[in-house]
């Protein structure tokens, strides 16, 4: 079963328990997945990556919006925002660990040869690829990850 199918048959199930946050969050859910398959000059469907990617979006715009209202004192609408971020990632992959991370990045430079940071290119094409059959990775987490640790290489 595809996300966007588990989607909807998890919106179909809200609606008859009658469970209107989860009905409201899976209803904008799919309303992104679908406007994001009308983008662009043609209609298409999405893979299931790119669905995933729509999810992750999504997700990441709830958690910066959380963080926004947090800061402004509007402590209730922050929560809503986090509780729709925690049910639209219980649909994404897990991310990978620190532990799965540091290790891909170590076969990542071993596998390149890497020595300084003008090698991050490539060692972040095959860390990120990798990566993908692992779970789902933090963009930023793994240039830092890279980061420190050609930083590393270069000072030994």
């Amino acid at each position: 079963m595809t996300t966007l199918e588990r989607l909807t048959a998890d919106l179909t199930a809200s609606m008859k328990a009658r469970t209107a946050f989860q009905t409201n969050t899976l209803r904008q859910v799919i309303a992104a997945v679908r406007t994001a398959e009308k983008a662009g000059t043609v209609a298409r469907e999405l893979t299931e990556d790119q669905v995933q990617a729509v999810l992750g979006a999504e997700v990441k715009k709830r958690r910066e919006s959380a963080q926004i209202y947090a800061t402004a004192g509007a402590t209730e609408r922050a929560a809503t925002e986090t509780s729709e971020a925690d049910l639209i990632e219980s649909y994404l992959p897990p991310v990978v660990s620190t532990e799965q991370l540091d290790a891909i990045v170590a076969d990542a430079i071993a596998a390149t040869g890497a020595t300084t940071l003008k090698d991050m290119g490539t060692v972040m094409k095959v860390a990120t690829a990798s990566a993908a059959g692992v779970g789902r990775l933090d963009g930023k987490a793994l240039s830092d990850r890279v980061r420190s640790a050609l930083t590393g290489v270069a000072g030994a």
